[in-house]
């Protein structure tokens, strides 16, 4: 998601010449035959007439997956302007400056992952305790253990004392990551890797013992169990430097009442002789809470009634601080000490919930407390744009950390000496990292930034609300060119996600964006329910039964854009991704006459299937399951594929998938496309597009990014009637 120019409407007797063009340069799609194949559940029979495409390894599955892609490049390679579409979102991204993301400062030294856009991976790198940028040392390159581009590092965690990090590898995008020990001086490794560590089902993670000879770590089990487990069943081990893995001790399984869709999170941000494990049940939110001690046992201390969340931090002194929604939905700060007694059920409320932010939800993306010396930092979030504030160690003495007008903060890691670094991220600025003085209260701008070649100067950011289906009033954030008149002639892009309480926060507009609005466009992001914008009832709102709402939420979003006049529905396209791709189905489906065209990438589509594969069943406390009946009613409504409908003028609409993503199998584009191509009436093109090398988006080369930018925006510029040739000279010089 990434100067003044004078750039020409489109009017839109052009897009309808640019509408029947397409279907002129490719041939008619290669239809895969229907089956009779049909299950009966809770009293209903379903049919399910493409199940044959669930099976990858079938010959038939294969070739005609193979004559889709070369249906998809026939389309695409043909649009006009798309080479110098490609050659400047590759200029954009390539010269835009390294970045440095992923701090973690330990002992002398502060770790960071670092991307060189000449370069395919990112790569791990140490500065000095200062963090400045000119002190950089590599430490561990993927690009030179290999020069495909297709070994990604997944995640790190440096040891306290800065001597040594355990670092996570995959490949191929899979997120099946095996563990690496480095030293951090001299960069080799020091321990034979341990495998199964990491996989897309509940990530991996690790958390070293205050003196750094030994470590907590994830794995998963290993070839005796059943080809059907082995995605299943995360369990914690602790490692101590010097001996074999196969001698580790099992500290967390199933036997403490971990579940089998359990995702572990590991903490000793402290550096003390214990840690705390975060288990979430699937991706619904409901959490189990442990302490492990450094002897390899463990004690829980919250049940899933108490509603603690995901992001416990514990102390030096083993004081656990966590956030609770127990009658608090914007959520609460409580502080447990050891000997833990009772667990969270009786631990103390520190920082009392507020009534206009939420403290974010804790997990895979975001850190709701950072502990920084004698301070515990919070971080909320207001239906987008987000705020820190730190509290001393007893929830007193508030003081707000500086943050620019509609942006946020993330990636928050706190110095040895109390001091906190942190990235502010907004819609039209490059992220750069500020860093905030625990003496002075005091915020100054650091030299980790990133420079852009892409400028904003032209543009603005409109903050609007639209009204759902039941009078819930919807954020909705629209980038344009400033002075835009509102006369309905505007190509629009919508985006949303809506789920897992996951939020849409302000983030750099970039490259992408840019050329969206040289290409005469508006940009525009919703922020719908199913997320954590608002606290836990907003996401409620949103999940199980209730997932229709996020579905009416977008529809809302979309004809705010038409009233307001920034666009038409022939001028309208929609994009969205993994849940947000279930989103866009839903929208294909429920509204096939909202958009001119959808791009949907990895996402769901057989909401009654999913949960037959290993990541679907971690999203039954998210979606439900077909075994409830009033869950199966709700999926069954909704579910886009079995809601495609014969004789129907569908959208535009480009699929995008990887053969080898782990967190949504692509059997749901094989199918879903199928069904669209038979049944649609249009003469817009239904495309599918498979990447062979990549996964989810997790881990992906540089060049694999580009080329999907390059292919989803040539295909809405076609779609749309934008002039691909202008967008891409204008801003800057095509090369």
């Amino acid at each position: 998601m990434r100067a003044s120019v004078v750039i020409a409407s489109v009017c839109l007797a052009s897009l309808a010449t640019a509408a029947t063009s397409p279907v002129a340069r490719i041939p008619p799609p290669p239809l895969f035959p229907k089956g009779n194949t049909s299950d009966m559940l809770q009293g209903v029979r379903v049919a399910d007439p493409y199940r044959a495409l669930e099976n990858a390894a079938d010959p038939k599955v294969q070739a005609w997956s193979k004559a889709q892609n070369a249906r998809t490049r026939a389309y695409l390679d043909a649009i006009p302007g798309r080479a110098a579409v490609a050659a400047k979102v590759a200029r954009f991204l390539k010269d835009t400056s390294p970045i440095l993301y992923h701090l973690q400062a330990r002992g002398p030294s502060v770790f960071s992952l670092y991307m060189d856009f000449s370069r395919q991976q990112s790569s791990l790198v140490a500065l000095n305790a200062g963090a400045d940028p000119s002190s950089r040392r590599a430490l561990l390159d993927p690009n030179v253990l290999d020069p495909t581009g297709h070994t990604a590092i997944d995640w790190f965690v440096a040891s306290p004392d800065g001597g040594k990090v355990a670092v996570s590898l995959s490949s191929n995008g899979s997120e099946i990551g095996t563990l690496h020990i480095i030293d951090a001086s001299s960069g080799k490794e020091n321990e034979p890797p341990i495998d199964r560590v990491q996989y897309p089902t509940a990530g991996g993670a690790v958390a070293w013992t205050g003196d750094g000879t030994a470590f907590w770590y994830t794995r998963y089990p290993d070839e005796s169990a059943p080809q059907s487990e082995r995605a299943f069943n995360q369990a914690v081990y602790l490692h101590r430097l010097g001996t074999a893995a196969a001698h580790d001790k099992l500290v967390l399984s199933a036997q403490n009442g971990l579940p089998r869709t359990g995702e572990v999170f590991l903490d000793n941000s402290g550096g003390g002789n214990a840690a705390v494990a975060c288990v979430q049940l699937g991706d619904g939110g409901q959490w189990l809470h442990y302490v492990l001690m450094r002897d390899g046992s463990a004690r829980q201390i919250s049940l899933y009634a108490d509603k603690v969340i995901g992001g416990a931090v514990i102390g030096a002194d083993g004081t656990i601080y966590a956030v609770s929604r127990s009658d608090a939905p914007m959520g609460k700060v409580l502080k447990l000490a050891a000997p833990y007694t009772g667990g969270f059920a009786h631990a103390a409320t520190i920082v009392a919930p507020e009534r206009g932010a939420a403290i974010v939800n804790g997990g895979e993306d975001s850190a709701p407390l950072v502990l920084a010396g004698h301070r515990l930092i919070v971080a909320r979030i207001a239906g987008g744009p987000g705020e820190l504030t730190a509290y001393d160690l007893s929830g007193g003495s508030p003081m707000l950390l500086s943050l620019p007008p509609v942006s946020t903060a993330q990636e928050i890691d706190a110095l040895p000496n109390g001091d906190v670094l942190y990235r502010v991220n907004s819609f039209l600025e490059p992220l750069y990292f500020a860093r905030w003085n625990a003496a002075t209260g005091r915020t100054t701008r650091t030299g980790i930034t990133m420079i852009s070649p892409v400028s904003f100067a032209d543009a603005q950011v409109t903050q609007v609300f639209a009204t759902s289906k039941d009078g819930t009033k919807i954020p909705l954030s629209i980038i344009s060119k400033k002075g835009i008149k509102l006369d309905g002639s505007h190509p629009a892009l919508l985006t949303g996600y809506g789920g897992y309480g996951i939020n849409q926060t302000p983030s750099f507009a970039g490259g992408r964006t840019r050329l969206w609005l040289d290409g005469g466009g508006v940009y525009a992001e919703a922020v719908l329910r199913g997320g954590g914008e608002y606290g836990e009832t907003w996401h409620q709102q949103g999940m199980l039964t209730k997932k229709q709402n996020v579905f009416d939420d977008f529809d809302a979003a979309a004809e705010a854009m038409i009233s307001l006049g920034y666009t038409t529905h022939a001028r309208l396209a929609l994009i969205g991704g993994s849940n947000g791709g279930l989103l866009m189905g839903a929208m294909i489906t429920q509204h096939p006459d909202l958009a001119r065209a959808v791009v949907s990438q990895v996402g769901i589509y057989d909401m009654l299937r999913v949960e037959h594969d290993p990541n679907g069943a971690f999203n039954v406390s998210e979606f439900g399951t077909v075994q409830d009946p009033a869950q199966f009613k709700a999926l069954y409504e909704y579910s886009p594929y079995h809601n495609v409908r014969p004789k129907t003028a569908y959208p535009a609409v480009l699929m995008m998938t990887g053969a080898q993503d782990g967190r949504v199998n692509p059997m749901h584009s094989r199918k879903f496309t199928a069904a669209l191509q038979a049944a649609t009436i249009s003469d817009r093109p239904i495309l599918l597009r498979t990447d062979t090398n990549s996964g989810h988006g997790m881990g992906s080369s540089l060049d694999e990014e580009i080329a999907e930018i390059v292919d989803r925006d040539v295909f809405l510029f076609d779609q749309l009637g934008m002039d691909a040739t202008k967008a891409a000279f204008l801003g800057g010089k095509a090369e």
